[in-house]
C-alpha cells in the first residue's frame, strides 16, 4: 500500500528564551491537527517518549555475529581452492578435448548461479551498510511514522516494532501533564520522527520550561516548491496496517488481570538483563492463587519471583505462559516512574497486554504470543470473538456518536445505538477494523480515531483469513453436535464432528472459544494461537444458530439470561 507523508520542516526541539519547545510537524496530507501546551514535568515526559522509542526500534529477530575476520579468511581459502580446482579442471578438460576431438561444451548455468549469488550477497551487504551509518535512511526500517491522537482529554502516541511484534501506546492526561492548551485542534495525525529527534528529546530537563507544540502552521503551506516542504512516498506494508487491527481483537477479548509492583518488575528485568536463556523453553509462567502474592517463574531455570509488595490475587487461574519477555527491558528505563503494573493475559502462548501505571501517564506495551508471531501473520484473534453481523445503519450510529463525542464506554454507545450489547460490540469491531476506533485499555473506553486518512477496507488490508472465508463453504448437513455438557466457571464443553472430523470446544456464556481441539493440520500446528481452524469456527456457528430461524439464537439467549440474572 503506498501512502504519501507531507511535511512542513522537521519535529525538533528548540531553545526559546531561556526554555525549549517540542515543535512535532504534522502529515499535511491529513486533516488539520494542532496542540500547544507547557510541560508541567518535562522530565517525567522525556522519559516516557523514549521508552515509546524503544518500542519503534525493538527488533529482536536473530541477527547473525559479525564474522567478518573468518569471511576474509574462508574467502582466501575459497580462491586457494577454486584455483587448484580450475587447473585440475582445466587439464581434465585438456585430455577430454584431446580424446573427443571437439570443444567441450560451457557450464553456463553454474557460471550464472554463482554471478547471481555474488550480485545479491554484495546487494545485501550494502543495504546493511546503510542501515547501519546512514540515519537519513532510518526510516526504511520502520514501515510509518509514530501516531498522535489529540483527544479532549488525553494525548497518545501509537507505534510497532521493526519486527512487528510489539505495540506501544503512551497515554497522557492533559489536564495533569500540560498546562492550558491554546489552539486545539482535535485528531489524529502521523508526526515526522527522527533519530535527531530522539536525541533531542534527551535534552528536555525540569529546571527549563518546556512546551509541546503540534505545529499547525504547516497546514497553512499553499505552493509545494518551498525548501522546507518534504514529500516522502512509503510503501506501507499490510502487516503495519493488520497489526493495529488485530490488536482491537487483543484488547477487547476476556483477560485475566495481574498487577505487579515496581519490585516485582525490577526483579523480573534484572534477571533478564544478567542471563539469557540457551535453550527451550524460553517462557514466562504465571502461577496466580487466591489470597497470595503473585508468582512469576522464568524457564528454563524455574527462577521463582514472588511479588510480595503486589496487591494479594482476588482468585485462582491456571498457570499461563508467555514466551518473547525479553521484549519487556522496554520497561527497563522507566522503573523510576513507574507505581505499577498491570498485566493483562489473555491465554498460554496468546499476546500479553503490560499497563505500567506512572501516575497521569500511562504506557500501553503489548506482545505477540512469540516474537517471531507478529500480529499479523501469527494470530488472528478476531475470529475467537463472537460471530455476529450488525448492520450498516448500527454501524453509521455509532461512528457518528464516537466522532461527536471523541470518546464513550460501551453502555452509552449502546444507549446511543438503540441495539444490544452483542450487536454494538460487533459494530465496533467493524470501526476498528476499517481503522476508525481503537479501544482505550487504561481508561477503558473507545475512542474515535482513524490511523489512516481514509476508510481501510480489504484493498489496504489484503484478503481476509483464509480459515474463516473456508468455513463459510462448510455446509449445515456437514456438522453433528454429538453432546454439550456443562463445565465449570459458566462454560459449556460441546463435541462433535464436521466433514468428519472430531472436534471438541469450550464456550463461555459470551460464545467465546476458551478451549478447542480438532484433528485438522491448520489446528494440530498452531492451536488457537494463529485462530480457529475452519472446522471449529464451523462448529461454533452451528451451536450459536439453531435451525430454526424463529428461535432466537444461542447466543442472544445468553445475553438475554444474563440482563435478567446479573
Amino acid at each position: 500500500m503506498n501512502i504519501t507523508f507531507a511535511y512542513r520542516g522537521r519535529s525538533h526541539v528548540a531553545e526559546t528564551g531561556g526554555g525549549q519547545i517540542v515543535s512535532l510537524a504534522p502529515n499535511l496530507t491529513r486533516d488539520m491537527v494542532a496542540f500547544d501546551a507547557a510541560l508541567k514535568n518535562p522530565l517525567t515526559f522525556r522519559e516516557a517518549i523514549s521508552a515509546l522509542h524503544d518500542v519503534v526500534i525493538n527488533d529482536l529477530r536473530f541477527k547473525p555475529r559479525d564474522k567478518a575476520a573468518y569471511e576474509e579468511w574462508k574467502k582466501g581459502e575459497q580462491q586457494r581452492e577454486r584455483a587448484l580446482r580450475t587447473e585440475a579442471v582445466c587439464d581434465a578438460r585438456l585430455e577430454v578435448e584431446s580424446k573427443l576431438k571437439q570443444p567441450m561444451p560451457r557450464d553456463f548455468e553454474r557460471h550464472f548461479d554463482q554471478a547471481r549469488k555474488r550480485y545479491w550477497d554484495a546487494r545485501l551487504k550494502y543495504s546493511d551498510h546503510l542501515r547501519r551509518h546512514d540515519q537519513e535512511l532510518w526510516r526504511l526500517l520502520m514501515p510509518c511514522d509514530p501516531v498522535i491522537t489529540v483527544a479532549p482529554d488525553v494525548v497518545f502516541f501509537e507505534c510497532f516494532s521493526a519486527d512487528e511484534s510489539s505495540y506501544g501506546c503512551l497515554s497522557v492526561e492533559r489536564d495533569e501533564c500540560f498546562s492550558a492548551a491554546g489552539g486545539v485542534q482535535c485528531g489524529t495525525t502521523n508526526v515526522d520522527y527522527s533519530w535527531d529527534l530522539f536525541n533531542h528529546f534527551q535534552t528536555l530537563r525540569t529546571y527549563q520550561p518546556a512546551r509541546f507544540h503540534v505545529d499547525p502552521s504547516g497546514f497553512e503551506v499553499k505552493v509545494q516548491g518551498g525548501e522546507d516542504y518534504r514529500e516522502e512516498k512509503i510503501d506501507l506494508p499490510n502487516g503495519w496496517l493488520r497489526g493495529f487491527m488485530q490488536l482491537q481483537g487483543a484488547m477487547t477479548l476476556p483477560m485475566r488481570r495481574v498487577t505487579l509492583s515496581r519490585q516485582g518488575l525490577y526483579s523480573l528485568l534484572a534477571w533478564l538483563r544478567r542471563h539469557k536463556a540457551q535453550r527451550s523453553p524460553r517462557a514466562l509462567r504465571f502461577e496466580i492463587v487466591e489470597g497470595r502474592a503473585p508468582e512469576l517463574v522464568l524457564e528454563p531455570w524455574e527462577q521463582r519471583i514472588i511479588d510480595r509488595a503486589a496487591p494479594l490475587c482476588a482468585q485462582s487461574m491456571e498457570p499461563i505462559r508467555v514466551w518473547g519477555v525479553r521484549r519487556l527491558l522496554t520497561l527497563a528505563r522507566l522503573l523510576p516512574l513507574i507505581d505499577r503494573v498491570e498485566v493483562c493475559l489473555l491465554g498460554t502462548g496468546l499476546p500479553s497486554l503490560w499497563i505500567a501505571h506512572m501516575g497521569p501517564m500511562k504506557l500501553t506495551l503489548g506482545l505477540s504470543g512469540w516474537t517471531t508471531n507478529d500480529w499479523t501473520r501469527g494470530s488472528a484473534l478476531d475470529l475467537l470473538l463472537p460471530p455476529q453481523e450488525p448492520g450498516a445503519d448500527l454501524i453509521n450510529k455509532v461512528a457518528a456518536t464516537l466522532k461527536q463525542q471523541q470518546s464513550a464506554t460501551l453502555a452509552t454507545l449502546v444507549s446511543a445505538g438503540g441495539a444490544t450489547e452483542p450487536l454494538t460490540t460487533a459494530a465496533l469491531k467493524h470501526l476498528a477494523h476499517s481503522g476508525q476506533v481503537i479501544f482505550d485499555l487504561p481508561h477503558q473506553v473507545y475512542r474515535w480515531r482513524q490511523i489512516m486518512p481514509q476508510v481501510l477496507g480489504e484493498v489496504q488490508l489484503g484478503p481476509p483469513n483464509h480459515e474463516a472465508e473456508s468455513a463459510r463453504d462448510i455446509r449445515d448437513h456437514e456438522i453433528r453436535v454429538l453432546s454439550s455438557t456443562d463445565a465449570p466457571n459458566d462454560t459449556k464443553l460441546h463435541t462433535g464432528t464436521v466433514q468428519k472430523r472430531s472436534v471438541e470446544l469450550l464456550l463461555d456464556r459470551d460464545g467465546m472459544m476458551r478451549r478447542a481441539k480438532c484433528d485438522c493440520s491448520h489446528h494440530f500446528k498452531g492451536g488457537l494461537r494463529k485462530g480457529p481452524c475452519r472446522h471449529l469456527i464451523a462448529f461454533r456457528r452451528k451451536l450459536l444458530n439453531p435451525v430454526d430461524p424463529g428461535t432466537p439464537s444461542l447466543y442472544e439467549r445468553l445475553w438475554s439470561g444474563l440482563r435478567t440474572n446479573p
